[in-house]
């Protein structure tokens, strides 16, 4: 059973919105699509863009430096330079807490 950890409250994260946090060590962007809530490792693969400064662009996060997008429900690579995607992370919104499964 995953191990589940507060990370923000609703409120922090406005829809259309993202926010960065640590999470066992890693850092790890928290998204708002629509009252959805999605977790993915922050650093871009291509060049390690940070990935909570990017642009939501849908249920896509666009990096910054280069302009890769991944999709934030699966990681995987919607447009390029990057050719592999980031991880994902099991999220709970459990009254106004978002939480986000530990890596």
């Amino acid at each position: 059973m995953a191990d589940f950890v507060k990370v923000a409250t609703v409120d922090e994260i406005p829809p259309g919105e993202m926010k960065v946090v640590e999470l066992g060590g890693e850092e790890i962007a928290v998204a708002n699509v629509d009252g959805q809530f999605f977790a993915f490792g922050n650093s871009c693969p291509h060049r390690g863009g940070p990935l909570g400064e990017g642009l939501l662009v849908g249920e896509a996060v666009e990096c910054p430096w280069h302009g890769s997008q991944f999709s934030v429900k699966t990681g995987e690579v919607v447009t390029p330079p990057a050719n592999e995607g980031v991880p994902t992370f099991e999220v709970q919104v459990e009254g106004s807490d978002v939480k986000v499964a530990k890596p």
